[in-house]
């Protein structure tokens, strides 16, 4: 059929409404119409029917329409690219078989793009041939023409954000989709002239809480209807129910593809946007959204799984099909949240308008608020893992540290309710974990009292021996991660000088949980560094130590008698059992080694006392375990020479190494201990002699 023929009928046709089948069909028609017709007249012509047929626009697919609007003059100015470039020996744009340049059909397509047709509509042929041009191969335009382009397209930008009335319809969808596209492939000189401060809103909105984006959240509450329970205890969520096929529907919506460069392009508007309350308004849309979705995340069944019982309470299909899905969509909703407040954060930091103190500390909080809610989805993938949301997490904790009743305020909304005992819901416990993760940043912020009753409090039902994994009654990965938290907020309640009160009061009864804690719901790394911490702490200078100079010596004693019984029972069990290997014993090295952190905060004289002492036990583990006692050596001589050690620490060590028979009792043992004890009293007299200590060391041992 000749082409004006065919023209005259794909008019006729474009008149009248048709199911999306024929719809599609008729789209292709214009597709091979608009690559073969030579009268620049018939494209506009064509052009203008397209964004106004009733065929079209009477009951559109979405964005999908848009996108198929789009990708039709895409493909019209991208094929006439292999004919000029073929027929050009000089690579301009000369006439194809329909007879127009790519310069002479460009601008019969914005001739097209007339007043007859919403302005948001023009937004499709303009962004599908600068795509063409930014992407199609061999696709060349003059520079006026691209300038025009350009230029053509900011302009119906603006004037379609003018005549916008409603940010949550098609065409606001469909700004937000051209404008992802386009807007990052925009010059920066017409970049400059982009409304930002009306298009920022349409993002977020069309983003977050739109049937093209994340849809508020509301998917999950439709899946929670079916993930039903099977009869041998297990749950399941089919791959072709209707709520996973809607779920995959979301995410081959075209806006939903596109999050990332969306999110990269709502930055880019934060940072640009002159208005400061419109950024604030933008992080309460974020804290809006991650609050439902936090909600529709507990109301659905699988919150009640935790990560380390889905391989038990899931089927094979949910656990391998259906839910890697589903928290692929979370993980990308969570990623597109902080690659925003990254930008708000920076934003924040540096514009003296939202630095100051009507904005700061509530941009701040309501960032560790969504922080708050996005947790059960970071935490999966590791807290610290993703460098961007450290960045975002720690700027907004010191932004708002410089607010105290601010702080007050949020370490008091955020607390665990109620307090005093590990909950049973796994998202009760996430929720405890960033809790604790993040109050520990505000005890120099808070006062004592409000540092005992809030983190304290919180952190007593994780110290308590009768801790447990709550629905799983095991302490696994993620519950160790709670109880090192918790003892990393003591540490911290502890540490801050305000609180010496409240440390004499709180340290014994601290000391006895995490004795308590190792080596079954603490790490051993995590035990050396919480005790060497207190041993600090209960030394001089400490107000502390004033208040009881005995405690950290009583402190070391009572590892050192653990670390003596620990090698005894491993050697009795080496002695009764059948193998000629000795069981490794890593809770007594464990013990040793914290003694050996340790050294480096004791007071001097204190100190003298328990470099042989720590010696000895080297030389006991010699004997009962050598692999053992070459960590612990090793250990011993990076603490004496790696400079963890003040000046006159360092050289009391000096001494004790060189002249007192420290070399001899570390490598050698027996026999070097009568020679470092008459060194000592000589230097320090009698009554510092290892009697009155062994006697110290019983009562302490009687009292504990």
């Amino acid at each position: 059929m000749p082409a004006d023929r065919l023209l005259a009928t794909l008019l006729r046709a474009l008149q009248h409404s048709y199911a999306p089948e024929q719809t599609s069909k008729l789209l292709s028609t214009a597709s091979s119409l608009l690559s073969i017709l030579s009268n620049p007249l018939n494209i506009t012509l064509l052009t203008s029917q397209l964004l106004t047929a009733p065929a079209i626009w009477s009951a559109p697919d979405g964005l999908h329409t848009c996108l198929q609007v789009l990708q039709l003059f895409y493909a019209g100015l991208a094929s006439l690219a292999p004919r000029s470039r073929l027929g050009s020996s000089s690579g301009r744009a000369v006439a194809n078989r329909s007879g127009l340049s790519s310069d002479q059909w460009v601008r019969a397509v914005l001739t097209g793009a007339d007043r007859k047709s919403p302005r948001w509509r023009h937004l499709l042929p303009l962004a599908g041939m600068l795509l063409a041009v930014e992407k199609g191969p061999g696709v060349a335009l003059g520079a006026a023409v691209r300038q025009e382009l350009v230029e053509a397209w900011v302009r119906a930008l603006e004037m379609a954000l003018q005549e916008l009335k409603d940010a949550e319809g098609l065409p606001a969808h469909c700004i937000a989709l051209t404008a992802t596209y386009v807007v990052e492939r925009v010059p920066e000189r017409q970049r400059r002239l982009i409304d930002y401060k009306a298009l920022l809103p349409v993002l977020v909105k069309s983003a977050f809480f739109s049937q093209e984006g994340f849809y508020s959240a509301y998917f999950l509450g439709v899946i929670d209807a079916q993930v039903v329970q099977t009869n041998d205890s297990q749950f399941t969520w089919p791959a072709q129910c209707s709520s996973h096929l809607q779920l995959q529907q979301m995410c081959q919506r075209p806006l939903h593809q596109s999050m990332g460069p969306l999110a990269r392009l709502i930055s880019q508007s934060v940072s640009v946007v002159p208005d400061p309350d419109l950024v604030y308004q933008a992080v309460q849309e974020l804290l809006l959204f991650t609050k439902i979705l936090s909600a529709q995340w507990r109301l659905n069944k699988l919150s009640e799984i935790d990560v380390s019982e889905e391989s038990v309470y899931l089927d094979h299909e949910a656990l391998h099909a259906t839910t890697p899905h589903l928290w692929q969509v979370l993980k990308t909703a969570m990623f597109s949240c902080i690659t925003i407040l990254a930008a708000v954060v920076k934003r924040t930091l540096s514009d003296r308008s939202l630095s100051q103190d009507h904005y700061a500390p509530f941009i701040a909080t309501a960032i560790l608020h969504i922080e708050r809610h996005l947790f059960f989805i970071t935490s999966r993938l590791g807290p610290t893992s993703i460098s961007s949301n450290v960045f975002v997490y720690l700027s907004a904790i010191d932004i708002l540290t410089q607010y105290r009743e601010h702080a007050l305020a949020f370490v008091t909304d955020i607390r665990p309710r109620p307090m005093g005992a590990v909950p049973r819901h796994p998202l009760d416990r996430c929720l405890d974990h960033f809790f604790l993760n993040t109050a520990e940043h505000f005890t120099l912020v808070l006062s004592p009292a409000a540092n005992e009753d809030l983190l304290v409090g919180a952190a007593q039902p994780y110290l308590s021996p009768d801790a447990s994994g709550g629905g799983n009654g095991g302490a696994d990965a993620k519950m160790t991660e709670l109880f090192e938290a918790a003892h990393s907020v003591m540490l911290a309640v502890l540490s801050a000088p305000p609180n010496a009160d409240l440390s004499a009061r709180v340290v014994a009864s601290y000391v006895d949980a995490l004795l308590a804690a190792f080596p079954h719901r603490l790490s051993a790394r995590q035990f050396r560094l919480a005790y060497k911490t207190v041993v600090r702490l209960a030394s001089p200078p400490s107000p502390l130590s004033v208040a009881q100079p005995d405690l950290a010596s009583e402190l070391l004693e009572v590892l050192r008698h653990r670390a003596a019984e620990g090698m005894s029972c491993a050697d009795a069990a080496a002695s009764s059992s059948s193998s000629s290997v000795p069981p490794e014993p890593p809770q007594a090295a464990t013990l040793i080694l914290a003694i050996i952190d340790s050294l480096p905060f004791l007071a001097p004289a204190l100190l003298d006392q328990w470099l042989p002492l720590a010696a000895e036990l080297i030389h006991i583990s010699t004997l009962h375990h050598p692999p053992t006692a070459d960590l612990c050596r090793r250990r011993f001589w990076d603490v004496l020479s790696s400079g963890e050690m003040d000046v006159a620490r360092a050289e009391r060590c000096v001494v004790w190494w060189g002249t007192r028979g420290g070399r001899e009792m570390v490598l050698f043992g027996a026999g070097a201990k009568e020679d470092e004890d008459e060194g000592r009293e000589e230097e320090e007299g009698p009554e510092q002699a290892g009697d009155g200590h062994e006697a110290s060391s019983a009562a302490v041992r009687a009292k504990l």
